[in-house]
């Protein structure tokens, strides 16, 4: 099945341009993200309304905001006794310079 759609997906993709392609992924990066921040506090086992600091309507509206401030995920993660940490890849990978943490809070 996850091969079919990884075909199916290579097929939509080729039909494309590359600008439209790159913004349909991040879309997607965006949409999987919101759905994680919800799954992660549903596995601490919290509703919404139950996260310290923040009243349900901002929680719902964090979940489903496309971006994020740092400060504001850092205090929404910090709710569910979780931290954050931020790492810097090379893409490229000719290019030299390793992996890093940039914040680990």
């Amino acid at each position: 099945m996850a091969k079919k759609l990884r075909n199916a997906i290579e097929v939509m993709e080729a039909m494309m341009s590359p600008e439209s392609v790159e913004r349909s992924r991040k879309k997607a990066e965006q949409e999987i993200f919101a759905i994680k921040l919800g799954q992660l506090r549903e596995k601490c086992g919290l509703k919404q309304n139950e996260i310290k600091n923040f009243s349900q309507t901002s929680v719902s509206r964090l979940e489903r905001r496309k971006d994020v401030k740092i400060s504001t995920l850092i205090d929404y993660l910090s709710s569910l006794d979780m931290g954050l940490e931020i790492r810097t890849f090379p893409k490229n990978k000719k290019n030299k310079i390793k992996e890093e943490i940039l914040l680990r809070v």
